[in-house]
């Protein structure tokens, strides 16, 4: 029972939290959602050429170093850094909904 409660807390808590930043988007202007909407695209472009960069260099020191444990460690890191992207694709779309609905009420 108590596993169940909590739960139901948890994603009310989740749902409370969504509603949240839904009013937050709604209480901007146009012209700071476009300026996040470039910060936004330009940070998720860097953070793919990194990961790029770093799998390039990881694979390139598993093929060619002896000592492989610092490159296997790094494929992990660059693994885990991936769960960014969805994330970031999510706030894309979100702030272009919101642009996308001022727009057909202007």
């Amino acid at each position: 029972m108590r596993a169940t409660a909590h739960t139901r807390i948890r994603w009310q808590q989740a749902e409370n939290k969504n509603k949240m930043k839904k009013k937050d988007l709604n209480n901007k202007s146009t012209e700071k959602l476009q300026s996040e909407l470039k910060t936004i695209k330009a940070l998720t472009g860097v953070l793919i050429g990194s990961l790029l960069v770093l799998f390039a260099v990881s694979i390139y020191g598993l093929i060619t170093i002896e000592n492989k444990s610092i490159f296997i460690a790094l494929i992990a890191v660059g693994i885990s850094l991936i769960a960014i992207l969805p994330l970031q694709f999510g706030n894309i779309k979100k702030i272009k909904t919101e642009l996308d609905s001022r727009k057909v009420f202007n």
